[in-house]
């Protein structure tokens, strides 16, 4: 399995705050701007606290694990993989969603006079700041559940056991 790239991360974010700005303003001279839910920072920060907690009791029994700790409870192998794929789903989806809500965002900061322009502006930047909250959570959890590299594998001129 791959790691998540900050670069393809930053990339996603970027094009997506660049186009939702382009559309904010395009739907915006043609009619009323579609409001930026209150729902939406909400969810993402409960799928960082989310993340952030599975990661967390990942990494507590991982350690119980390697100081043999009596009864400590191991950690499957497919269990671990399954919660960092779907860190890493979270990831692209909260760097995507945060981009939008952050094109939006900076579109409504020339409309701050407006309360309820002002209202969603405050969503919208709360939004991407529980994106990037999913981001850190999701990229914890790639570290902890990381492999040890095998260091005979990796160097060429290791010697072989004739």
């Amino acid at each position: 399995m791959k790691e998540l790239r900050i670069r393809v991360l930053a990339g996603v974010f970027v094009v997506a705050g660049v186009l939702s700005w382009a559309a904010a303003r395009l739907w915006d001279s043609v009619g009323t701007l579609p409001s930026v839910p209150l729902a939406a920072p909400v969810v993402l920060a409960l799928i960082a606290a989310i993340l952030l907690a599975t990661a967390l009791s990942i990494r507590a029994r991982l350690k119980a694990q390697r100081e043999r700790v009596p009864g400590a409870k191991g950690v499957d192998p497919m269990m671990a993989a399954r919660a960092v794929v779907f860190g890493q789903a979270s990831a692209l989806v909260a760097a995507l969603v945060a981009g939008m809500y952050g094109g939006v965002g900076v579109f409504l900061l020339s409309h701050l006079d407006i309360p309820a322009r002002r209202d969603q502006a405050i969503y919208a930047g709360a939004s991407v700041v529980a994106g990037i909250a999913v981001i850190a959570a999701a990229l914890f959890m790639e570290r902890v559940c990381k492999l040890p590299d095998d260091e005979d594998d990796d160097h060429p001129g290791a010697a072989t056991a004739a």
